[in-house]
């Protein structure tokens, strides 16, 4: 058929079947189903999972071969942060022990009839699946870097949940016994930014900052949901932060018990878990994200340190991979330090908090606490040798850097010069210096009061070796 007799006989098809045309104009794929699971949108409580965002490949470039990289990783699945314990947990727990409200007559809510609490010695130790993730983590590393030396120390702040899961790691990663130490690192308030815990040692840095914008949202968000609840069940005092420990509760409950009744979809929809995980996205973003004007001064020195590692001549006394643990205040004043995951990037705009509105959601943001960090979040700066790379063979310097979170590479603003958008020596050199000097000192930003302060991290370099961990 002639092609112009192919046209005639499209357009007739169109204007004779108009219900087909409107069909092509809206098809959809057969068979498709929306899937959404609650887990990776429960903020800080997320069990580690790697987002894909963006959906990069993990992979290093063609032609490159990675040589050192350092990783700075939170602590594994906990039963419990202090705070969430004492504020929403337990409250609603004791609640459910003391109610008349016949639960068990009401579908969505029939599992509260029969729920307990899990019961544990402590909030804050690493759960059993922490454990195995921390340890499988480990063993990852070792299989993502086969030609690396395996590290001769380890480092971790001295919180048992740091410390515990850097054992675990430790574990997954060693082949032999005692092979690996661990080294702690005190966590004191007179630190300075020589510490995997530099927020407490910053005076200016307050630990409830981002609690006001965050509940500002959980108050609007939780209003038709507890109309909802009340009308189900009106013997039950409903209040917002019930409803923000359920939201919890599915967190905390899956990392005990491996599952949990909270996490169910018709408990709260889609939209729902959007909209908590928002309202923590609120909370870190004030307190360690772009809207605390301190947060690029703590994370700093860390970013300063590890470029320094990395870029050094290597000897046979120096480690290929660097790995250390910390808390969840971290990686996120570490990922504004390296300007990653900057709601007003690419805009010309600088007004990060117009970016964050507290009446609703901005589906379009990059800050997701979700994705930067669940428990085990890792941030890595990986250097590769590039010569084989095609278009970078010729290159002065064949060493570029990449940024990886949770496993999906990242592009560093103002420094894509190398292969797949990653950094070269040079550019990444001038990268540190230039956020380096956007930022105040750390003493300086943290209206340091004390003594013997530093604005840098020497830890590293130092003569501890740690101890042995060993099998168990």
């Amino acid at each position: 058929m002639l092609p112009e007799a192919c046209a005639m006989v499209s357009t007739f098809a169109m204007l004779a079947f108009p219900a087909l045309s409107m069909a092509y104009a809206h098809q959809q794929p057969l068979y498709s189903e929306f899937s959404f699971n609650p887990l990776e949108h429960l903020s800080g409580i997320s069990p580690y999972f790697e987002p894909s965002d963006p959906p990069k490949a993990q992979s290093p470039p063609q032609g490159c071969e990675v040589t050192k990289a350092a990783y700075l990783v939170r602590h594994a699945a906990i039963n419990a942060n202090d705070f969430d314990y004492e504020t929403y947990l337990e409250p609603f727990a004791d609640k459910l022990k003391n109610t008349t409200q016949d639960f068990s007559t009401i579908p969505e809510l029939a599992f509260l009839s029969k729920w307990q609490a899990p019961t544990f010695e402590e909030e804050e130790l690493v759960t059993r699946t922490g454990r195995l993730e921390a340890a499988q983590l480990g063993v990852q590393i070792s299989f993502r870097y086969p030609h690396l030396r395996l590290p001769k120390r380890v480092w971790a702040s001295t919180a048992e949940r740091t410390v515990v899961s850097a054992e675990g790691l430790i574990r997954g990663l060693e082949l032999d016994d005692d092979t690996i130490n661990l080294v702690q690192i005190y966590e004191g308030d007179e630190a300075g930014a020589d510490s995997l815990t530099p927020y407490s040692s910053c005076p200016a840095f307050s630990s409830s900052r981002g609690s006001q914008q965050s509940s500002t949202y959980v108050k609007q968000y939780t209003a038709p949901i507890l109309a909802r609840l009340r009308d189900m069940a009106p013997r039950f005092n409903w209040t917002s932060n019930d409803v923000v420990a359920m939201f919890e509760w599915c967190g905390y409950d899956t990392v005990v018990r491996g599952s949990s009744p909270f996490c169910s979809l018709d408990l709260f929809g889609p939209d729902e878990w959007l909209q908590f995980e928002y309202g923590q996205d609120l909370m870190y973003h004030h307190n360690t994200g772009y809207g605390n004007p301190i947060s690029g001064s703590i994370g700093f020195p860390w970013l300063n340190a590890t470029s320094q590692l990395l870029s050094s001549p290597s000897s046979d006394d120096d480690q290929d991979i660097y790995i250390s643990f910390t808390h969840r205040e971290l990686p996120p004043v570490v990922l504004v330090a390296m300007g990653l995951f900057n709601n007003s990037d690419l805009t010309g705009a600088n007004d990060v908090n117009a970016t964050m509105p507290l009446d609703r959601v901005n589906y379009h943001r990059q800050w997701v606490s979700s994705n930067i960090l669940p428990f085990l979040t890792n941030v890595a700066i990986e250097q590769m040798n590039c010569s084989a790379s095609y278009g970078f063979k010729n290159a002065t310097d064949p060493m570029y850097y990449r940024v990886l979170v949770n496993r999906s590479p990242q592009t560093l603003p103002d420094c894509h010069d190398g292969p797949l958008g990653s950094c070269s020596a040079a550019g990444f050199e001038r990268f540190v210096q230039s956020r380096g000097q956007m930022f105040q000192d750390f003493d300086t930003a943290c209206e340091v009061d004390y003594h013997n302060s530093t604005n840098v991290v020497s830890f590293y370099s130092s003569s501890n070796n740690g101890t042995a961990v060993g099998k168990r």
